[in-house]
């Protein structure tokens, strides 16, 4: 995706595990690009600090649920007790500072505990998960926004999820000074990226998002922030509802033909 240079082989094992091929992959191993994807839809919320994406992400879930539609909600970091335990250290205010590559690493091990635990065996149950939040983050804030190169972090994303990627990335697109004022107003005040990061950096999240956005328009889309919750909400479920309806087409279009 980012024109980086082709890293030696990563292979995937039947239990999701990644392990670095040596030679050809054999046996019960297949390369991260040849991993069948589960039945069920993988569905991420993204957006700035303060963009209103947990509310969104909330109505989503109600909404699905009272279609009848089996879902999974998960947030990032977070979803498991690692996972949790290592968003206290990610995002309390006061903490001491990290460099952009530290942070990564531990985004990523709870990332890595997330998919596994949590998100594959959910999918697999055909189950529709909604993240608040997922790789795509670490590749905004990490990359984007403090310099890490990306090619290092698309190395650590295959790693650490195998290859997954979602179906769907809402992104819930909103000016970097309404979202900052929204959180510091917020139950809860400001978590560690509002408190020890500089508007700059926050500008070239915000970019590394639309940037994102813009190169992959098929498997994002974008929605305005600006507006009220309500309307935001309304917004995310129709996309969702929409996707949804295009895949059960696909689903019995294969049948036919099959």
């Amino acid at each position: 995706m980012w024109g980086v240079a082709r890293p030696q082989p990563l292979v995937v094992r039947e239990d999701g595990r990644v392990a670095r091929a040596e030679g050809r992959p054999t046996g019960r191993l297949r390369r991260v690009e040849e991993v069948e994807r589960a039945p069920g839809l993988f569905v991420v919320l993204e957006g700035p600090d303060g963009a209103g994406k947990s509310g969104a992400a909330a109505s989503l879930v109600a909404a699905l649920r009272a279609a009848g539609h089996e879902v999974t909600p998960t947030r990032e970091p977070g979803g498991t007790p690692i996972g949790e335990a290592l968003r206290e250290v990610l995002l309390r205010a006061g903490v001491v500072e990290r460099s952009g590559l530290a942070d990564a690493l531990l985004f990523s091990a709870a990332r890595a505990e997330l998919v596994q635990e949590v998100i594959r065996p959910a999918l697999a149950r055909g189950s529709i998960v909604v993240s608040d939040r997922y790789a795509t983050s670490t590749t905004a804030y990490q990359g984007y926004g403090s310099g890490v190169p990306l090619d290092q972090l698309l190395l650590l994303e295959r790693i650490t999820t195998g290859g997954l990627r979602p179906d769907l990335v809402v992104l819930i697109d909103v000016p970097v000074e309404a979202g900052l004022a929204r959180r510091g107003v917020a139950a809860g005040g400001e978590t560690r990226f509002e408190e020890a990061f500089d508007r700059e950096f926050h500008e070239r999240v915000r970019d590394g998002y639309r940037a994102m956005a813009a190169a992959d328009p098929t498997r994002w889309r974008v929605v305005d922030g600006t507006r009220s919750e309500a309307d935001v909400a309304r917004d995310v479920v129709a996309i969702v509802t929409s996707r949804l309806t295009a895949a059960r087409t696909r689903a019995s279009e294969v049948g036919r033909t099959g």
